[in-house]
């Protein structure tokens, strides 16, 4: 498997990793008969900050593993893989790890910047594959 590959699937387990605390906290705050039920009308209450904060973080993830998936996919199968493709891989992997921690706790700008560290990784991946 190559690294692209590697941190592809290791992002999709931190995605999976970050789904059970919000999960979680989501449950005990909603109560299990709005979770579980066909949630047609809103929650009778928004979730406190961490939970709140732990959706937005999952639900950027989604939007940046999209891309990044992509990426993986078009440098995989070009044959573009190399050392730089790469590393921008465990740079796009690296952000993502950082972006949870920096979403939950607030960090300002920090968090902005760790989400375009991985952008900015991604993008690079597939300017590289066209060369």
């Amino acid at each position: 498997m190559t690294a692209e590959l590697t941190a592809l699937c290791l992002a999709g387990l931190l995605q999976a990793l970050t789904f059970l605390p919000f999960a979680l906290l989501a449950n005990m705050e909603l109560g299990y008969k709005w979770t579980t039920g066909p949630r047609d009308e809103p929650p009778n209450q928004p979730l406190s900050t961490v939970p709140g904060r732990l959706q937005r973080a999952l639900g950027n993830h989604f939007e940046g593993l999209i891309l990044f998936t992509l990426s993986v996919v078009v440098v995989t199968l070009g044959g573009q893989s190399t050392g730089f493709t790469a590393a921008m891989a465990w740079i796009y992997l690296a952000a993502r790890i950082l972006y949870v921690p920096a979403y939950v706790l607030g960090w300002r700008p920090w968090r902005s910047v760790i989400w375009a560290a991985g952008f900015v990784a991604t993008v690079a991946m597939l300017l590289a594959a066209l060369v």
